[in-house]
């Protein structure tokens, strides 16, 4: 677990290294929303020059968490990591916006922010778990059944863990670790009962979250000898070694591909789903400008609870980005990316693609490869 995590501000105040990269920045265009604005505020309260009140707390929480001040610091110091901590202390003095205490309760409850349901009970037992999570489950179902679809056909039956659980990202965004911890504590208990060595996941912001996010800010550690794969990661390799089979499409629509939220924070989803797409459509997605390493998040972070205007600025951006490169329709996979391109591409004329709903539709079996045969 990172130590004294908050004084990492200290090292990004007057530093402007990452700050070009920052969305909030870039789409606000405000000085105090960017990474050493964050800092500024920081440490300003902290040497007595200012005090926490609802208009800096409300500054503070709309760093939208995504990691990419942190991906762009030769340092790699994790401003976000302590941009949480502070808001942890901010909790704790009872200065928390009402949004977050909303949240926390839901989370408390029913742990996700998204339905008033408890966790399903997992399902199997076996090498190879998929965390399911509560995007998935309450936003994108047909991810989840189509992503079971790809593994069945490569030969994978997964026990099921998560169903309708946070991974805890949230939580630990909004400033509360006690809640995150009892999340993430309670995943890796289901991922010890199925006795699984492999741990799938549906998207990049669940495996940050399970290598990187428990250790560094709960101190919740991943059993040494579980390895997190992405499912899109595990389907390219399985196509690469001929084992899943894909019907080509004729469908010439020029589509842009989006990076999932937290793609920038998991370098290894950057090829997978390109290689996936290329051996599917007929011509090679389109490439938005932030994509790959400097890859921006959509809304589905936790300012879609306590500032959802900005969270749809965000979505936005990703859907202009689209336009800008001639696109008519976007794809990307991860459940929350997908709800939210979908609440908004309307205004931009997009059309908006599941890419694991798309690869489920054209996996090759004996019958569908003699009726393509045939046909």
């Amino acid at each position: 677990m990172l130590e004294n995590v908050t004084g990492v501000t200290e090292l990004c105040r007057h530093c402007l290294m990452c700050r070009h990269m920052c969305p909030v920045g870039n789409i606000t265009r405000l000085e105090t929303l960017t990474p050493h604005g964050w800092g500024q505020l920081v440490a300003l309260e902290k040497r007595g020059l200012s005090t926490w009140n609802e208009r800096t707390v409300d500054a503070l929480y709309k760093c939208a968490d995504c990691g990419s001040c942190r991906n762009h610091c030769v340092y790699s110091n994790p401003l976000p990591d302590g941009i949480a901590a502070t808001r942890a202390a901010i909790v704790e003095k009872g200065m928390a916006p009402s949004a977050v205490l909303d949240v926390a309760q839901r989370l408390r409850e029913w742990g996700n922010p998204y339905e008033r349901r408890q966790p399903d009970a997992p399902t199997g037992a076996g090498e190879v778990a998929l965390f399911v999570g509560d995007e998935a489950q309450y936003l994108r179902p047909a991810v989840l059944e189509a992503a079971l679809t790809l593994l069945r056909a490569v030969g994978i039956e997964p026990a099921l863990i998560g169903r309708g659980r946070s991974n805890g990202f949230v939580a630990s965004s909004l400033g509360l670790p006690e809640i995150a911890t009892s999340l993430a504590r309670a995943n890796l208990d289901e991922l010890q009962q199925t006795g699984a060595k492999k741990l799938l996941v549906l998207s990049p912001g669940d495996a940050y979250v399970f290598t990187q996010l428990y250790g560094e800010r709960l101190g919740v550690e991943l059993p040494a000898d579980v390895e997190v794969i992405q499912v899109v990661s595990l389907l390219a390799g399985e196509l690469d070694g001929g084992r899943l089979r894909l019907i080509p499409t004729d469908d010439s629509t020029p589509y842009a591909f989006v990076d999932p939220t937290h793609a920038a924070r998991a370098a290894s989803s950057f090829d997978a789903p390109r290689t996936l797409l290329r051996a599917l459509l007929p011509n090679a997605p389109r490439e938005l400008f932030w994509r790959t390493e400097r890859a921006y998040p959509a809304g589905d972070v936790a300012l879609q609870f306590t500032h959802p205007e900005l969270a749809d600025e965000l979505t936005r951006a990703r859907l202009a980005d689209a336009v800008d490169v001639g696109a008519k329709g976007v794809v990307t996979y991860a459940p929350g990316t997908l709800a939210q391109l979908e609440r908004l591409a309307a205004d931009f004329d997009l059309s908006v693609v599941s890419m694991f709903e798309l690869l489920a539709d054209h996996v090759a079996s004996t019958a569908t490869e003699r009726i393509y045969q045939e046909s």
